[in-house]
């Protein structure tokens, strides 16, 4: 991360995470109800026809910086205009074509945004340059992207098997690109989730915390997590059961194989905090500590096994000894081994700056009101009422209980157990 300017009201919430100061007591100038006008309104002002001309902005190097903050203006803003659909769909036609990494990027972004308006709105345009894409483009994850917008938009079995079967011709070694074979891999093999049970009672590591956080398929809905302390105890508070809701959406509804998709489910470890707030962040990540994560095979991390340094070494047979053997054999949970080795980073749990009203694609959302999308982080509760005052915040609690500079694991699961469930089999697990 670039160098970051502290507020003035700062210094109490860089103290040991163990001792952050009540939600209630504190005031951010940029969450007033003005100032989240006004960023609304800069990212409004960026959509027009002439914003989306390509005669005036064509794809090319010089251009880029354009064509990045007009994308994210659509991902923020979801325009239905039918002006911003059809650009977008001529960016797409670029992908069978050589270009600059500059271009690449562009590109890219687009084919993000594009997931994301589809899945909005499903229209003739878009599927057309997905099904283009995937019998032209030589870039497999561009193949892949558009394999999994097509399926996620409503494509018959039939209709997926015949892509997948022109994607082996075309990509005969496919199975050795991560993109293209998680991708198939996820639509092509049925799976039950294991018992919960056996990943309750597991430990990865000796003295570790152990986070779980269990979600449903469609990660719209709000996850639960659950935290299991460095002796094998599920935290409680106030005589019950501690618990925390958690959102891993992402803006865009990108599977977790890609970069800015969803949160992917699997084993992380935990490792420090990044201290929060300051000026250039505090919208994205909120006012307090981000919870610091690494995937499997991601640089950077001091040890993601203790006694060990640096990153996971090996292959997929090191993960899987990590997990119960009940769950060794089960492709969704090895789901972070996989990100992190197609180039997946940067995971963290933090709250968030950005009123809930900023992002246009919540309000499809209201089972999670109130929580904002990522780009493949886990999301806090964080809100402000009009004077830019706290009026909930729900990571000072995960602070507290994970402790001042904490290591241990982060478990993500999709589980077809409702909260209340899981909440059960835990309880009998103390008995």
């Amino acid at each position: 991360m670039a160098r970051r300017t502290l507020l003035p009201f700062a210094s109490l919430l860089l103290l040991l995470a163990g001792s952050i100061a009540p939600a209630q007591s504190l005031t951010v100038p940029l969450a007033t109800s003005e100032a989240r006008i006004r960023q609304r309104q800069d990212q409004l002002r960026l959509i027009s026809p002439a914003a989306y001309d390509l005669t005036r902005y064509p794809i090319a190097d010089s251009n880029e910086k354009h064509w990045r903050q007009l994308l994210w203006a659509t991902a923020v803003i979801e325009p239905q205009e039918a002006y911003v659909r059809d650009t977008i769909a001529q960016i797409l036609t670029l992908t069978s074509q050589r270009l600059s990494p500059a271009q690449s990027r562009t590109v890219e972004m687009a084919l993000q945004i594009s997931t994301q308006l589809y899945l909005s709105n499903p229209t003739p345009n878009l599927e057309q340059q997905f099904v283009q894409t995937i019998a032209q483009s030589s870039n497999p994850q561009w193949v892949a992207m558009s394999l999994s917008a097509l399926t996620k938009g409503g494509a018959s079995t039939e209709q997926q098997q015949q892509w997948i079967n022109s994607i082996s011709q075309r990509f005969p070694r496919w199975s050795e690109n991560v993109s293209l074979y998680t991708t198939i891999k996820e639509l092509t093999t049925p799976a039950q989730t294991p018992p919960i049970k056996d990943l309750l009672n597991w430990t990865i590591a000796p003295n570790q915390q152990q986070l779980y956080v269990f979600c449903n398929r469609d990660r719209s809905q709000l996850c639960s997590a659950f935290l299991k302390d460095r002796r094998g105890r599920f935290v409680r508070e106030n005589a019950r059961l501690w618990t925390m809701p958690l959102l891993t959406r992402s803006l865009h509804n990108l599977s977790w194989n890609f970069s800015r998709g969803y949160t992917p489910q699997g084993i992380y470890r935990i490792e420090g905090t990044i201290p929060q707030p300051d000026t250039d962040y505090f919208r994205a990540y909120g006012f307090y500590p981000l919870v610091n994560l690494f995937a499997p095979l991601e640089p950077g991390v001091k040890e993601f096994i203790p006694g060990r340094k640096g990153t996971l070494t090996g292959k997929l047979n090191d993960y899987n000894v990590l997990l119960p053997p009940s769950w060794r054999n089960y492709f969704p949970i090895q789901a972070s081994y996989w990100a992190g080795m197609v180039g997946r980073s940067l995971f963290r749990i933090h709250g968030s700056g950005e009123d809930p009203t900023f992002f246009t694609n919540n309000q499809r959302y209201p089972q999670s009101e109130g929580w904002n999308p990522a780009i493949g982080c886990l999301s806090a509760l964080e809100l402000y009422n009009s004077n830019g005052r706290t009026q909930t915040a729900h990571m000072p609690s995960l602070l507290s209980k994970l402790g001042t500079k904490p290591t241990g694991y982060l478990i993500v699961v999709e589980s077809p157990n409702t909260p209340a469930s899981i909440s059960a089999q835990i309880a009998a697990l103390a008995r």
